[in-house]
């Protein structure tokens, strides 16, 4: 039997407690434990009003999530993603590009911004993000500063 995964979203104060504590399990299962980051985790964006959350629930389990931020700087808007990451059993099907497609649906034509672990840049390229400054090592990984628009 095909399991069905669903595409969800929902805005930070319509997330329930338990869906919540589903992707900050998953989110610490790979970057803290998986990736051996000793890193605030629970930095208080998760709550923001104009935080969006995007998740992959293979029958009542997330499997994969992407956080969405507001940023306002001198009052123009742009977005950036974050925490994006996969369940390690539901990785290789295509999860996080369906995540991040969704995600950009969502921001149109404004700038995004994000942090990608520099092994990752391929696939972020392929999404229409430039590299936008130096390469920079975050908890021993290393990341580049990205965008798109």
């Amino acid at each position: 039997m095909m399991s069905t995964v669903a595409l969800k979203r929902s805005w930070a104060q319509d997330l329930d407690t338990a869906t919540l504590y589903q992707l900050l399990k998953l989110r610490v299962e790979v970057f803290v434990v998986e990736q051996k980051c000793a890193y605030p985790e629970l930095d208080g964006l998760d709550l923001l009003p104009e935080t969006r959350h995007f998740w992959l629930d293979d029958e009542g389990e997330a499997i994969c999530t992407l956080r969405l931020l507001e940023e306002h700087d001198d009052g123009v808007k742009s977005f950036r993603i974050g925490r994006l990451c996969t369940a390690v059993p539901a990785r290789g099907h295509g999860y996080t590009t369906r995540l991040l497609q969704a995600a950009l649906a969502e921001v149109g034509s404004a700038t995004v911004r994000l942090n990608a672990q520099t092994y990752l840049m391929d696939m972020y390229a392929k999404h229409g993000f430039k590299p936008d400054g130096d390469e920079f090592d975050d908890d021993g990984i290393m990341h580049l500063p990205m965008r798109r628009g």
